[in-house]
């Protein structure tokens, strides 16, 4: 596949190392010569210094036998511009553009993005994206990392097993013996820095990290199993009133319920503006690293703190200053990747990386075959997918204990007819079913393989 990448930054170079390692034929343009030379100098990919939106520079980097376009700039009109260009001038056939401003994204305005008018097949808003994805923690306390698949009736949990926890020490093959009625399948597990696909045989040990395909309504009872009691928070500081900190506020409010939330908002001007937009939520205006400030957010008495400042260093911080304030637990927003690995030595329950959700969705658009949604894990190493399985798969007819499957490879789930099957060795997949499944970084290009559109199929 040929792809442009217009953008340099955080987001730009993940989705170019992420291809570039398949061996996709990408072309990365930036403004910046030092951010093009970096990517020239890390990855088998070609960098071209210029406007993305240019149709010279499109056209140097190959615009007219690219299979798709990836406007990921620091600027939303760049990215609709660029897009546009594709289109019109060398008929790019998949264009997906990063759009922030909110105004841009209002159901009314939608038409805007139509082929007649600005013709951009994928909107990405990494705010939307982040808030949905902090939504689902706030309601899934427990879970280091929640992501919904099949429509919203499977759930993907990734959960710490506890010292607790009733299924640790247990063959995974016993888990189906000792709770027959429960749909939920080990796909994938982290231990000690290592992350791998477990067998049946298996067992799992205090400390590791299960990532978990469950159904929406056993969600909870499987926290439970892995010694989380936690129940959902009601009162809940927010650091950063930015587009993020408005939306979970804002959407927490329109849920009615009791949930109490006050927002610690550093500039003045927009501590103003987001109060008179919030009905119910405390807007106090000052650091989130002020002791006293957060003293009189009644932070002691708090269920959560999420920091979800442009700052990473200030999210870090303003969750362990909270900790030691009494507050419950914490969620921080960690742009830097660097950071991740020390943030439970720090006492941070759990972090959101706008970067992995944002390649996530860029992902399931560049994914071959009938991907309908991918998510990324521990920054690249596996990828949740899932996909529409076709009459001409090979997966379709044959038990699954038969197929010949790629190692690094776990079924999570399938989802039949509106209903969730748990996967076993006699198990049949069908035509139009969607599987969830778990995919080493090394497995994927096959997974992907299995849900292509033969030429027998039309």
């Amino acid at each position: 596949m040929r792809v442009i990448i217009c953008g340099a930054g955080q987001v730009g170079y993940g989705i170019a190392e992420k291809l570039a390692s398949e061996k996709n034929d990408v072309s990365v343009i930036d403004t910046s010569a030092e951010l093009i030379r970096n990517v020239r100098d890390s990855l088998d990919v070609r960098g071209f210094v210029g406007h993305g939106s240019h149709p010279e520079v499109l056209e140097l980097a190959g615009a007219q036998q690219a299979d798709m376009i990836i406007a990921v700039t620091l600027y939303d009109e760049v990215n609709m511009v660029a897009c546009q260009v594709a289109h019109s001038l060398f008929n790019v056939p998949t264009k997906i553009a990063r759009i922030r401003a909110q105004s841009y994204l209002r159901p009314h305005y939608m038409d805007l993005f139509s082929r007649e008018h600005l013709p951009i097949d994928v909107i990405i808003s990494p705010e939307l994206e982040v808030g949905e994805m902090v939504m689902r923690r706030i309601a899934l306390p427990g879970a280091t990392d929640v992501v919904s698949f099949a429509d919203g009736k499977i759930a993907m949990v990734a959960i710490e097993c506890m010292e607790d926890c009733p299924v640790i020490n247990t063959p995974l093959s016993q888990l189906s013996e000792l709770f027959p009625d429960l749909l939920s399948t080990v796909m994938g597990v982290s231990r000690d820095g290592k992350l791998f696909v477990p067998h049946s045989a298996d067992q799992l040990v205090a400390g590791d990290l299960a990532y978990v395909a469950t159904s929406k309504d056993q969600v909870r009872r499987t926290l439970g199993l892995f010694g989380h009691e936690e129940k959902e928070a009601t009162r809940i500081v927010i650091a950063g009133g930015g587009n993020i900190g408005l939306y979970v506020a804002r959407t927490i409010e329109n849920r009615k319920g009791r949930t109490k939330v006050k927002i610690i908002e550093s500039g003045r001007e927009r501590a103003v503006a987001i109060a008179d937009e919030l009905r119910r939520t405390v807007v106090l205006h000052g650091s989130a690293l002020d002791h006293k400030l957060m003293m009189e957010a009644d932070i002691g008495d708090a269920d959560l703190m999420i920091a979800l400042t442009n700052d990473d260093q200030v999210n870090i911080l303003s969750s362990v200053l909270a900790k030691q304030l009494g507050c419950k637990a914490n969620l921080a927003l960690i742009n830097n990747p660097t950071y991740h690995d020390f943030t439970s030595m720090l006492g941070i329950d759990a972090h959101v990386n706008p970067r992995t959700v944002t390649i996530s969705r860029i992902l399931q658009h560049v994914r071959r075959g009938r991907i309908r949604a991918v998510h990324s894990v521990q920054r690249g190493a596996a990828e949740i997918i899932e996909a529409e399985a076709l009459e001409t798969s090979p997966l379709v007819g044959p038990p699954l204990r038969d197929l010949d499957l790629p190692d690094g490879m776990r079924f999570g789930a399938i989802f039949r007819n509106g209903v969730l099957l748990k996967p076993d060795g006699s198990l049949r997949i069908k035509p139009k079913d969607r599987v969830v499944i778990f995919a080493m970084a090394s497995a994927v290009k096959q997974v992907e393989q299995m849900f292509r559109v033969s030429i027998e199929f039309f």
